[in-house]
């Protein structure tokens, strides 16, 4: 298929109680050179200070902000990320974490990388956390080769045409990370978005690509485009990460290409 040239994109932001780390986030998504047709907050249960930067945000500037809440029950990205999607009125959705800085070229290289019968999983450049800190406190949403901090130079290259030429199909499962990450809302909704069953860190991502590759929507990785930095932070508790190990494993074995407990939920009350 040919890539599609023209579509309307919702840009999904995970978040949970990170208002400093969110606010660099929304300040790079609304410095692109080609914004997204809405922003959407997707919080997992964070208190009012979330709430009340993403209000600020949203009546300071023209493109559409929403935020969608659900109620802090423990670590629930799936459900979160469905919420949101199901909200979303883009025809292609871009998802990032509350942590990721976007060059300003980041929604234009996914909207013109996006082919129809697949999904895009992007890279990340990785600041230290002993640098992160400083981020915060200067509001400093740029990233270059020779930047401080920076972990994986080479992520911070930016070259549209070898990208082109790289993003292959695949099926490989090796390094699937929502954190920059876009698909066909459509294709999302033919597999039933995110697995709810996961709770805690781990595999979700992984699994929601078991199912899309196991539809036909096979995997196309971009380098040198879609930039995107990582803030350094601790990792999130992993005590969760057997059980959704084998929720992972029952989805490779069995070939599954849906799963019960899934978005349409949230879409039978639009």
């Amino acid at each position: 298929m040919k890539p599609t040239e023209s579509i309307s994109c919702s840009l999904v932001i995970t978040t949970y109680n990170s208002p400093e780390a969110l606010d660099l986030v929304l300040r790079s998504a609304l410095s692109q050179s080609e914004p997204p047709c809405e922003i959407i907050v997707a919080d997992d249960g964070s208190t009012s200070d979330t709430a009340m930067l993403v209000e600020a945000y949203r009546s300071a500037v023209t493109i559409p902000v929403v935020h969608v809440w659900q109620e802090d029950l423990g670590y629930r990205l799936s459900a979160s990320r469905n919420r949101a999607i199901a909200v979303a009125r883009g025809y292609y959705i871009v998802l990032v974490d509350g942590d990721m800085l976007l060059h300003r070229d980041f929604i234009r290289d996914h909207q013109r990388l996006a082919i129809e019968g697949t999904f895009i999983q992007g890279t990340r450049v990785l600041l230290s956390q002993e640098n992160s800190p400083q981020r915060l406190k200067t509001k400093n949403i740029s990233f270059s080769l020779f930047g401080k901090g920076i972990e994986n130079r080479k992520n911070t290259l930016r070259l549209p045409f070898l990208s082109r030429l790289l993003a292959l199909k695949s099926r490989s499962l090796r390094g699937i990370r929502g954190c920059n990450m876009s698909f066909f809302r459509n294709d999302c909704i033919r597999v039933n978005g995110f697995n709810e069953d996961f709770v805690g860190w781990g595999r979700e991502d992984s699994e929601f690509a078991v199912r899309l590759i196991n539809r036909g929507i096979l995997r196309r990785n971009v380098r040198f485009s879609a930039l995107a930095c990582h803030l350094g932070h601790r990792e999130n508790p992993r005590q969760s990460l057997a059980d959704n190990d084998r929720i992972l494993e029952q989805a490779i074995v069995g070939k599954l290409t849906t799963c019960p407990n899934g978005i349409d939920k949230y879409l039978l009350n639009k």
